[in-house]
């Protein structure tokens, strides 16, 4: 079978800690699903849950013996939206004098929530990078639910040994901080296919999963690569809603199509397709911000108001993407230089920015406005 990239390059990486990919996408799993679990920090460890999924499981679980009082952790952009706290903390708790519902809680991590705010009894108190409620607020990031989760303190001596008594996963710190990197890094190659598409026949696409099973990544590669030269290259965030739907609210399916186009012009290049929808924050979330955009807030604000910062995206997988491709100089198709900056930052030499700009029209030219003036974005 013939290959559109040098044979050496599609070697698997060495193995991250698989023990460790493993904890944290388990802990993934109970968080999304509701449930309650334990995170070991450095002299201290909480039983944590994703504040969304109050409403739909009880709290009751967090009054057991050894675990102390709960508090709710939000984003700091969150705690300052809320007026409780200047923005620049990455995890805030808010202690309250009253015990925590889903009626108080809901007000405090979802904009569209009616309720008072900021609420009457409630302090910001911000959390240092490296806790456990900093770890939390990751974890649920990562999950792409809403960054917020309950937490309470274990005031059992082994909070190991807590968790295992109580039938409740248990992840570190640690492992929840390394986990986008080291998942980046266990990248590797897991099938590839010739798919001669419209606008370019001679195209293959390369799929690339770590080994914790997370979602994958494409590279979808046209022609044949000449890797001893600057390859033209796009890094494209996956966007059901443009790509596959062809909304009108974004520049998503014509930057898709246009790069292809582009590409197969040139002759050879690769369009990486990244599982990062929303800049990061999830389809869920991006449908929130949407609601929030519709309420007058632009693209920025609308995500900061639901706690996020206003890009959430990890350009590691890209990097190890074209590693593997044997790709280490590039032509970068972008308007966006943090794009440009992050390759370089990690060995990926970008040789020129070839604008990549297309028409607006009235139903995005705010949302594109947004990109330049707040964003950087050169159009």
């Amino acid at each position: 079978m013939t290959r559109p990239f040098p044979e050496k390059s599609v070697q698997p990486p060495a193995a991250a800690p698989a023990e460790l990919l493993e904890g944290v996408e388990r802990a993934l799993a109970e968080v999304r699903r509701g449930s309650a679990l334990v995170v070991l920090g450095a002299g201290e460890a909480a039983l944590i849950r994703a504040a969304e999924t109050v409403d739909t499981w009880p709290l009751s679980f967090f009054a057991r013996p050894g675990v102390g009082p709960m508090d709710l952790v939000v984003t700091g952009k969150r705690a300052a939206i809320l007026g409780l706290c200047e923005s620049g903390t990455r995890a805030v708790k808010l202690d309250s004098v009253e015990d925590w519902t889903a009626e108080r809680i809901e007000p405090l991590i979802n904009p569209e929530a009616q309720g008072p705010i900021p609420p009457p009894g409630v302090k910001a108190n911000p959390t240092p990078v490296g806790s456990v409620a900093d770890a939390a607020i990751r974890l649920m990031k990562i999950a792409r639910l809403l960054p917020a989760a309950v937490v309470a303190p274990i005031t059992a001596e082994d909070a190991a040994a807590w968790a295992k008594a109580n039938g409740r996963w248990c992840v570190t710190v640690q492992a929840i901080d390394s986990y986008e990197r080291m998942q980046a890094e266990d990248l590797r190659v897991v099938s590839e296919a010739r798919v001669p598409l419209a606008d370019a026949e001679n195209t293959r696409i390369v799929s690339f999963r770590s080994r914790d099973g997370s979602a994958e990544h494409l590279a979808i590669v046209i022609g044949a690569i000449d890797a001893a030269k600057p390859v033209l290259a796009r890094l494209h965030s996956e966007c059901f809603t443009g790509d596959l739907l062809g909304s009108l609210r974004c520049d998503c399916g014509e930057q898709l199509r246009g790069a292809i186009q582009a590409i197969a012009q040139e002759g050879a290049g690769v369009l990486l397709y990244l599982a990062q929808e929303g800049r990061g924050i999830g389809l869920v979330n991006k449908l929130r911000a949407y609601r929030l955009q519709d309420f007058g807030f632009d693209t920025l604000d609308a995500n900061e108001q639901l706690g996020f910062d206003d890009d959430e995206r990890v350009y590691l997988p890209a990097v190890q993407m074209l590693r593997q491709l044997g790709i280490g100089k590039v032509r970068l198709l972008t308007n966006n230089p943090a794009k440009v900056g992050a390759l370089a930052r990690h060995g990926i030499e970008v040789t020129e920015r070839v604008s990549h700009v297309f028409p607006s029209n009235e139903h995005n030219r705010s949302y594109l406005l947004t990109k330049a003036k707040r964003g950087g974005h050169l159009f």
